[in-house]
């Protein structure tokens, strides 16, 4: 097992991404603090990875206030002891174009996007630089590298900010031993591509050279990997799991 007995936080671990994410390292045998603001679906996926023998901890919190995001790094410290991998999952998005999106929408996207990142990567270092290590893994997206495609403005703007806050803190911590690092996918299989239309759907296909769009276990392997000691000369990177779409 690459995770034996690390600890993990993962944000946004109710669905998608996120669960695949949960799932993974569980399976690699690390211990998870699951993290999202929906707490039924959470509270199943307890329930579930302890049924098959893992363990994990459920929090409901909004990332985007400090408070509640210091509150739960405790508790999942009281739970187990130590925080070794902060995953920063979560993240929503909104459809439309720089007519129509409001700015109730622009600031909502940022708060739980951008400052939900860089809130849960404040709250967790401090005990990463006293264990000196710690990998902090931020999910980011295409759009953050070549801009906002199928949604309104302010995804895009949210994404690239984490890019930035991705290498920024990789500088900062690195002597601490720390990696940061980043995944950029791009369309991937969950609740938010759920929303294209057929047609937008073919269209996006067509533009991938691996010629699908991605499963949420896709990325999870790719955050896996990152999470992992195998990538311990790793860090600022931002690793694309697209299919081929950008290359950078």
């Amino acid at each position: 097992m690459k995770l034996k007995d690390r600890v993990a936080i993962v944000t946004g671990a109710a669905r998608g991404i996120g669960k695949a994410v949960a799932l993974t390292l569980i399976r690699e045998g690390a211990k998870v603090a699951l993290v999202d603001v929906e707490r039924e679906r959470l509270e199943a996926l307890k329930e579930d990875i302890e049924k098959k023998g893992g363990q994990a901890a459920a929090f409901v919190c909004d990332i985007t206030k400090s408070s509640e995001v210091l509150a739960m790094v405790q508790q999942a410290l009281a739970n187990f002891g130590r925080i070794d991998i902060l995953v920063n999952n979560a993240g929503i998005i909104r459809r439309g174009t720089i007519e129509t999106v409001t700015e109730e929408d622009w600031d909502r996207v940022i708060a739980v996007n951008l400052k939900g990142t860089f809130n849960c990567s404040k709250a967790v270092v401090e005990t990463m630089k006293k264990q000196r290590y710690g990998k902090i893994i931020n999910v980011s997206s295409i759009a953050g590298k070549m801009g906002d495609i199928t949604s309104a403005p302010g995804y895009g703007p949210s994404k690239a900010g984490i890019d930035a806050l991705t290498k920024t803190l990789a500088r900062q911590l690195a002597s601490y031993g720390i990696n940061v690092n980043g995944v950029a996918p791009h369309a991937i299989e969950t609740e938010m591509s759920a929303q294209w239309s057929e047609e937008r759907r073919k269209e996006i296909i067509a533009s991938i050279p691996l010629g699908r769009l991605g499963k949420p276990e896709d990325v999870a392997e790719a955050v896996l990997f990152l999470a992992s000691d195998q990538a311990s000369f790793i860090t600022g990177e931002i690793l694309d799991v697209n299919g081929g779409a950008w290359m950078d």
